[in-house]
């Protein structure tokens, strides 16, 4: 391409520009300078244009060249030129032209196509890429420890695990404590049998404090760091608390007086919110992510979805202010799960009637999806790193499913109880599950909790790693 009005000369002269590293903003954008920077003719550049060289050419022969055919054609209508003027033309092309055709001229000749066919191309690309690695999902679990006397209740919540990667679960009238990081495990709470036994167990936000509900109705506050007994909540419900979920400082309340109640755990008058809208127990409470819905699963098949707007501290004013009342499942609504990477996706699931995984958008109370799993579910985790979810099952498997979201595609079973499955936890970095089940003849000595290294491929598995339970590449 021809630069304007500069001459070679002066292109040559000019010194090779650097590029600079950063460019400040603001300032006047890089251009490339016109000539290249390499002097020497026996380096190879290679690219997709070829720019004619000035240096290589010679401009009066390149103008003779254009314009002799146009005057042979315009000389064509006249007398034809004898055959000795002919013969003198071409004597002299050949003697001052030299024979030189081209026009233009290129410093350096377009490289050599390589002779690479198109399969040979497409072959090598896919061996390029590495092999996605399968992840490794065990069938059996890692470790299994033994619990003595845990109910075989299914709307109880006698499992979970706290921030501070240590889990806690019920068994009887005693709650204990393993710690995950170091294996130990020592006894928290012993309630007498007026009280006991103990229906529900949460772990405050901060890691540090518990709730316990009783069957006595009262739920009491722990401090784990000293095994200190804080306080007794009293006279909110009048049956069994089997269902507790924390919204921060607010510890929300289940019971089978079919009652919901919102505990500011700070305050001497800890009621401060009353929802009622089941006419049997409570058994599945669970805050979302944001902590403004309350979804709440009951014995009366009923689903509830609860808005922190819509809330009043008045008792009158405060009853049936639902924000959606969910009626599609045929049996009690335990299991409840809210989506990590979806904030108003919701997943429930029923009992042994029912036997459905539904999914539904809490904003407008519709149901996306609904999943037949041929068994009772009884807990729901969602994977915190994958678009996953995995179902804790009773009659007649006893089995964990993992699903893939949201094609619902089985993509593992865990047939490791012997017993329905009632409850399950996560741990804090979403790799490792607890999975709890008793024996439907209660059978004391036969109940057992397991664990399963189902996510172990995840990037945030980064705590020590428990005796017995090991990573799976």
């Amino acid at each position: 391409m021809d630069a304007g009005s500069h001459s070679i000369s002066s292109e040559k002269s000019r010194a090779a520009v650097p590029r600079p590293v950063l460019q400040e903003a603001g300032s006047r954008p890089y251009m490339p300078p016109l000539s290249s920077g390499s002097r020497n003719p026996s380096a190879k550049c290679y690219g997709d244009r070829f720019i004619p060289d000035r240096s290589a050419m010679d401009m009066d022969m390149a103008h003779y060249l254009l314009t002799e055919p146009r005057k042979d054609k315009e000389n064509a209508g006249g007398v034809a030129a004898s055959p000795s003027k002919e013969a003198y033309r071409r004597l002299l092309a050949e003697k001052l032209l030299n024979n030189r055709t081209r026009i233009l001229a290129f410093r350096n000749k377009p490289p050599e196509p390589e002779n690479v066919s198109f399969a040979d191309a497409a072959s090598s690309n896919l061996q390029a890429k590495p092999a996605k690695q399968r992840r490794h999902i065990p069938q059996s679990a890692e470790r299994t420890l033994d619990a003595p006397e845990l109910v075989d209740d299914y709307y109880l919540n006698l499992l979970d695990w706290g921030s501070n990667n240590v889990l806690s679960i019920a068994l009887g009238d005693m709650v204990y404590l393993w710690d995950a990081s170091s294996g130990s495990t020592s006894e928290l709470v012993s309630v007498d049998e007026d009280s006991g036994p103990i229906t529900s167990v949460s772990w405050a936000p901060d890691g540090r404090h518990i709730a316990v509900g009783l069957n006595s109705s009262d739920v009491q506050l722990w401090d784990t760091s000293s095994n200190r007994l804080l306080r007794t909540l009293r006279g909110v419900h009048e049956a069994r608390v089997g269902s507790l979920a924390w919204n921060d400082s607010i510890l929300t309340t289940g019971s089978m007086d079919g009652k919901i109640v919102n505990n500011d755990v700070r305050i001497r008058n800890h009621a401060v919110q009353t929802y009622e809208g089941h006419s049997q127990e409570v058994c599945g409470l669970k805050w979302s992510g944001s902590g403004q819905q309350l979804a709440s699963g009951g014995n009366d098949n009923l689903l509830h979805i609860w808005d922190v707007s819509m809330a009043s501290s008045m008792p009158s004013a405060g009853r049936n202010q639902w924000l959606h009342r969910l009626e599609d499942h045929t049996a009690a609504v335990k299991a409840l799960a809210w989506c990590p990477f979806q904030s108003n996706l919701l997943a429930s699931g029923g009992g042994g009637s029912d036997r459905c995984i539904k999914f539904w958008n809490t904003h407008t109370g519709a149901c996306l999806n609904s999943v037949d799993t041929g068994s009772q579910v009884c807990a729901l985790l969602w994977n915190k790193n994958e678009r996953e979810l995995l179902s804790s099952h009773g009659f007649t498997q006893n089995q964990l499913t993992l699903w893939k979201y949201p094609s619902m595609v089985k993509m593992a079973e865990l047939t490791g109880h012997t017993s329905r499955v009632l409850f399950m936890a996560q741990s804090p970095d979403g790799c490792t599950v607890a999975s709890a089940a008793a024996d439907e003849t209660l059978r004391m000595s036969d109940e057992d909790y397991l664990f399963y290294w189902i996510w172990s491929q995840c990037s945030l598995c980064r705590l020590p790693l428990i005796d017995g339970i090991y990573q799976l590449g």
